[in-house]
């Protein structure tokens, strides 16, 4: 669910001159308005403003795609991509989520980087700044990556839910490792497309738990079997079931073992920001409230999947959705990561009463009465 494109090969001669020019880098393609910190964020922290925050952290989910190609394109440290998409913001590299079926990146934590601030007169982190990010890929159709990535595609859009992954388990436990050793108000996790997807589940996990982890979702993933039926009427509910007993249910079992919120009001503490274009079919029904209502409806309410919201929220808004228009648009420009750094960029914040639809419902769901117990 990503419109990364893909990086060409390079020849071992040609490796310094095509990272000087290569379209990912980072001085080519990455944001031109924003600077790095310096002292005068000790006074007054650029991580403060919303559009410095969201800016920088895509850039750090345009690392995790590049730790990827660099993987795969065996590039060294001396001419690896990814590296510049975080160091400048003074963060580093603590550690790589690897899938261990095939070798592939699919996950990063990066960490504020003392040292390097201090060599700047950066004396303490700025206010806002997280201590650590977890930050989660889309997905990548190059290499032995693909088919993972692919597979864990296939699942939501069966299932709504990605909690039968590897890369679920393995992201959740990075994400709650960051959060006991610095505390979960000093961590954030993002994602882009079907990252995104891991990061709201993971981050609506440990929000059961207690957590609230700032959370930051590009473009993320809320299409089902069930929204292209929308429009059959009363046989998509017949179809619906048909094809999810046809599914291998591993994601059944995970969703199952989710059990539910047993204070939905907590819930309230937690806000997700979701940066969603119009012209994106995979996001387009978190803006969509008509064909959000009918996909409730076609699938029974909605109560047994991740990615959903109530209708409405008692104590305040369920979360942030900005909303990119621009009008029509080619689906890879507007699921592109690539748009939520531009410089021209102008977003509407959507109100929870009118924009969002029900994709974040069961956040505040109690427990269904029966013994099966889905999401």
């Amino acid at each position: 669910m990503s419109n990364q494109k893909m990086v060409p090969r390079e020849t071992e001669g040609d490796d310094c001159n095509n990272q000087v020019h290569h379209p990912y880098a980072f001085h080519v393609s990455g944001p031109r308005k924003v600077s790095a910190p310096n002292w005068r964020d000790l006074i007054n922290s650029s991580w403060k403003d919303g559009n410095y925050k969201r800016t920088v952290i895509a850039c750090f989910i345009q690392a995790v795609y590049l730790l990827e190609l660099d993987r795969q394109e065996n590039r060294s440290p001396e001419t690896a991509l990814a590296p510049k998409w975080f160091i400048p913001f003074k963060y580093k590299l603590s550690k790589t989520l690897i899938d261990e079926r095939d070798g592939s990146i699919y996950g990063a934590i990066l960490e504020w980087d003392r040292s390097a601030a201090m060599s700047d007169f950066i004396l303490i982190r700025p206010s806002c700044a997280p201590r650590a990010v977890l930050a989660l890929r889309g997905t990548l159709l190059k290499g032995p990556t693909y088919r993972r990535d692919i597979e864990d595609d296939l699942r939501f859009l069966a299932w709504e839910s990605l909690k039968g992954s590897v890369r679920f388990d393995g992201a959740l436990r990075a994400l709650k490792s960051i959060s006991d050793a610095y505390g979960s108000n000093n961590v954030a996790v993002a994602g882009h497309s079907l990252g995104a997807g891991f990061a709201l589940q993971i981050g609506k996990s440990l929000a059961k738990q207690g957590l609230f982890v700032e959370t930051h979702l590009f473009n993320p993933p809320s299409v089902s079997l069930a929204m292209g039926l929308k429009n059959v009427g009363e046989k998509a509910v017949v179809v619906w079931q048909k094809v999810r007993a046809m599914v291998s249910s591993n994601s059944a079992a995970a969703v199952e073992s989710g059990g539910g919120c047993s204070n939905p009001i907590a819930f309230n503490k937690w806000v997700p920001h979701l940066y969603v274009n119009n012209s994106d079919y995979i996001c387009c029904y978190y803006t969509d409230q008509a064909a959000a209502t009918t996909t409730a409806t076609a699938t029974g309410g909605g109560g047994d999947k991740e990615n959903v919201r109530p209708r409405s929220a008692a104590n305040g808004v369920a979360a942030k959705l900005f909303v990119l228009s621009k009008g029509k648009q080619k689906f890879l420009e507007a699921h592109g990561l690539e748009q939520w750094w531009s410089d021209d960029l102008e977003l509407e914040l959507a109100l929870e009463s009118s924009k969002l639809n029900k994709q974040l419902k069961s956040l505040y769901s109690l427990p269904p009465s029966s013994t099966t117990n889905r999401q």
